[in-house]
């Protein structure tokens, strides 16, 4: 029972610890910055900021860096830079808005439109009569006529 009891105090003792080191480097500045960058494990989509993996190969030493480039006194711009320079474009959570990035955030908005204006042609398109063509009255008249004289000469 004794045994039972050390090996417990053992492992809550551990976990302290690591939760202790955990914290630390999930402070406000640290998330601040981290949720600019995308974590790049390949197992999630989340940011360095939130990434539910425990002891994840990119964003446990991300957070560090970090940590330690705010620790040097760089900005949050800064160290999103050297996070970019060294991973490329692909480390931002949001893409900038330029170049493809740029057609890519706009063209949801484009198709859209475009959907809308199709769906408010046809409802236009159908929702008229079709209208006789100027050459076609005279033809329209003269069968009105012939009608009614059928017409008038049933009763």
């Amino acid at each position: 029972m004794r045994r039972w009891k050390s090996s417990a105090l053992i492992v809550v003792l551990a976990a302290a610890a690591l939760s202790q080191t955990a914290s630390q480097l999930q402070s406000d500045a640290v998330r601040r910055v981290g949720a600019h960058l995308a974590c790049l494990c390949g197992a999630c989509k989340n940011t360095v900021a939130d990434c539910p993996m425990l002891e994840c190969h990119f964003a446990k030493p991300a957070r560090v860096r970090i940590a330690a480039l705010q620790a040097q006194g760089k900005s949050d711009s800064e160290i999103i830079a050297l996070f970019v320079a060294e991973h490329g474009k692909q480390v931002l959570a949001v893409p900038p808005a330029e170049g493809f990035n740029l057609l890519a955030w706009t063209m949801p908005f484009v198709a859209i439109a475009a959907g809308l204006a199709l769906v408010w042609h046809f409802i236009q398109r159908f929702r008229k009569p079709p209208s006789v063509a100027a050459g076609q009255e005279d033809t329209l008249l003269r069968y009105r006529e012939e009608i009614e004289k059928d017409l008038a000469r049933l009763d």
